[in-house]
């Protein structure tokens, strides 16, 4: 149980520290942000319990084929907050078009052959 809560305690800071750190350097946010540090921590607990590369390896690929839908969310944001819609509409309009893009990449995956 201890090593669950160190899992989320560590997960919880990283994002409180890159939203503070973001109060002062959206830069300095945005790098750390970009940095994949959940999907690092994600595959090293992996590792940690199953002591399985071949279950890392298979969350690495399945990781690198749901980034590029998830780079919907970070086009369509700002484009429409910089066109002065509010937040909360941008934000949401962001996430279904995000989702719509996730459903469209897992069906070319299935049709392509690529199991995740």
């Amino acid at each position: 149980m201890v090593y669950y809560v160190v899992k989320v305690v560590i997960s919880a800071l990283l994002i409180v520290a890159i939203a503070e750190i973001s109060k002062r350097s959206s830069y300095v946010a945005a790098l750390l942000a970009s940095v994949p540090l959940v999907s690092v921590l994600a595959m090293i607990w992996l590792y940690f319990d199953t002591r399985d590369a071949a279950k890392v390896a298979a969350l690495a690929g399945g990781i690198f084929w749901l980034v590029l839908p998830s780079l919907a969310l970070f086009i369509a944001l700002p484009l429409m907050l910089k066109q002065g819609l509010n937040f909360y509409l941008s934000m949401g309009l962001s996430i279904l078009i995000t989702v719509a893009c996730y459903r469209l990449m897992l069906a070319v995956l299935d049709h392509v052959g690529i199991e995740l």
